[in-house]
């Protein structure tokens, strides 16, 4: 049994790194895509680019019983009331959102809330301060 070596010379270990350096370090590099077959084609004339997103009322993705201007709110308080926050009272979620730097208005819409009440989740703080979840289907 013959035991030779497996490795490559260092000429062909350069040429083989350079080859495939665009697909490691990814596009930032400047070297992705350089085979033509690697660049995206174009949309056509007719059809919109592929960011696109289709906004309002017409998005899709919306839960029954909400708009996406609901939704977008929701999302809003969850960012600024944090699950460490939770189950928490009126304090704990108003301490909660300025820690995270909310801004005036959902402070105010916090300070609304009654004292006392325990909220386990967002959507039941989203509840409480006047707003519908989604239905549920059944």
């Amino acid at each position: 049994m013959e035991r030779g070596s497996s490795k490559h010379a260092p000429r062909v270990d350069d040429q083989m790194e350079q080859e495939v350096s665009g697909l490691v370090q990814g596009p930032g590099t400047g070297g992705s895509r350089v085979d033509e077959f690697r660049v995206p084609e174009p949309a056509g004339e007719d059809q919109p680019e592929a960011t696109t997103v289709v906004g309002g009322e017409s998005r899709s993705g919306t839960p029954q019983g909400m708009t996406s201007e609901d939704v977008e709110a929701r999302s809003q308080l969850g960012r600024f009331i944090t699950m460490t926050a939770l189950p928490g009272d009126r304090a704990a979620l108003l301490a909660n959102a300025r820690e995270n730097e909310a801004p005036a208005d959902l402070l105010a819409e916090l300070e609304r809330l009654p004292e006392g009440t325990r909220y386990q989740t967002v959507s039941e703080v989203w509840a409480a301060l006047g707003h519908k979840n989604e239905t549920t289907r059944w």
